[in-house]
């Protein structure tokens, strides 16, 4: 059974083709970002509506352009999407051209697509979905007659719109699939439409792209023209906005993931495990002495004065029940539970009402 299943990563290890496990996490990257700054936007606007709730308004569209400088940045630079360089991938054009060095960026027609299919995409299938949950709102408590033209288009456009969403999500998982098998170059069908396949960082990549880093920073004569000048400022302040953006992302990444990990159910099963207070053994009783007396046989007796309990009172370090007085006065002199000896305060008294009171 192992043999069959050791091409998923050792068949992706002796070429540059990455595992199944890499494209799939990549791919899961940018989903888990999004409701975490959704979140933050959502906080941010309820804490204070009158200055942060265009955030929360505008979310798709900000995000979509903080999207677009993020993508751009990176497939300019690095051939590659900022999910797919965090994971040490690049995307490369058809096998039969020749090969070029992530730092070169990629084409022009494939840079595009993969532009349009990393940022445009995203965001009209968020918006419509938003719409479709509208729809489906309206549709609840639509006052529309039920033999209205319109009535009729949006409730077979609902009634079609899982199937087809059924569908685009058997093509992923069918392309998967084919990926795993070793019968497609593409793990994902939006690759194969913008012409590219995802391939790992050479040596020599990573040493093209530190050369450009530190190009990036050296002395270059200054523009001639003012068109030339605001030209470069405005790529060098988009520029320094993208990679601010990826920084911050790259650490709310590593944030995020340790999150996820810290209020995991498994962690905090282990966490409270750790920190539990050990359970206190049974109170020992002895024969004779006034600070540990002996049970007295009938339930209904105060275990101090050995008489019927009146005012029923609970210590709720320990469980047993006194008089209010006797336990008020005990615990008041000596702070402890007369029976078992446990550490107690006035406030841990608790009064018990009976039924017939």
């Amino acid at each position: 059974m192992a043999e069959h299943g050791a091409h998923l990563t050792a068949a992706s290890a002796c070429e540059d083709r990455p595992s199944i496990f890499e494209v799939v996490a990549q791919d899961s990257l940018m989903a888990a970002v999004r409701p975490a700054l959704q979140h933050v936007a959502k906080v941010l606007a309820e804490s204070n509506p009158a200055r942060y709730s265009v955030l929360w308004r505008w979310f798709d569209e900000i995000y979509a352009l903080l999207d677009l400088l993020l993508q751009q940045h990176y497939l300019s630079r690095c051939s590659a999407s900022f999910a797919e360089n965090f994971y040490g991938l690049k995307r490369v054009g058809p096998r039969g051209r020749r090969p070029r060095l992530a730092a070169a960026g990629l084409p022009r027609k494939p840079h595009w697509k993969s532009l349009c299919l990393l940022v445009l995409l995203p965001y009209l299938r968020t918006k419509l979905e938003k719409f479709i949950s509208r729809l489906r709102e309206e549709d609840d408590y639509s006052i529309h007659p039920p033999s209205s033209s319109w009535k009729r288009f949006y409730r077979a456009f609902l009634a079609a719109y899982p199937f087809a969403n059924l569908a685009w999500e058997g093509w992923f998982l069918a392309q998967q699939l084919c990926y795993i098998l070793g019968k497609a170059q593409h793990h994902s069908p939006l690759l194969k439409l913008a012409g590219v396949h995802l391939a790992r960082l050479s040596a020599e990549d990573l040493q093209a792209m530190e050369r450009k880093l530190m190009d990036t920073g050296a002395i270059r004569p200054p523009p001639s023209s003012v068109t030339e000048r605001a030209w470069s400022a405005a790529k060098r302040v988009l520029g320094g906005l993208a990679f601010s953006l990826s920084t911050g992302l790259s650490v709310g990444v590593f944030f995020l993931q340790f999150l996820e990990w810290w209020y995991s159910a498994e962690n905090q099963e282990s966490i409270k495990a750790l920190t539990a207070l050990p359970t206190p053994p049974p109170p020992t009783h002895l024969d004779h002495g006034a600070d540990s007396p002996l049970l007295p046989r009938l339930k209904t007796a105060c275990p101090l004065c050995r008489k019927i309990r009146t005012n029923d009172t609970a210590l709720s370090t320990s469980g047993f029940v006194f008089c209010y007085p006797c336990a008020y006065g005990y615990v008041k002199s000596r702070q402890q539970c007369p029976v078992t000896g446990y550490a107690t305060e006035l406030q841990h008294l608790v009064k018990l009402y009976m039924p017939e009171n």
